[in-house]
């Protein structure tokens, strides 16, 4: 069963204060160089379902409930064990 990577941002037109708020505060801390901060999210998921339909119910699946299509873009691709989210 693939695992997904799904990663949602506010599309760059909409103003995403928590991003400013980052980029504002890293030359602070001692980070500089940064612009363009933009804050998101990302989620992991496994699905069972691969090729076209994998594909189908993944966009189904951001396009109708996980993100809000109006405001926001996502990204999404297939990761293996190796790349998951553990921190």
């Amino acid at each position: 069963m693939p695992r997904v990577a799904i990663d949602v941002l506010l599309k760059h037109e909409i103003l995403d204060p928590q991003g400013r708020a980052v980029e504002r505060a890293l030359p602070g801390l001692g980070f500089e160089g940064v612009s363009d901060v933009r804050i998101g999210k990302h989620l992991e998921l496994d699905v069972d379902a691969d090729g076209d339909d994998l594909a189908d119910r993944v966009s189904r699946m951001c396009a109708d409930f996980l993100t809000n299509p109006v405001i926001e873009t996502y990204t999404w691709r297939v990761i293996g064990d190796d790349q998951r989210a553990d921190a």
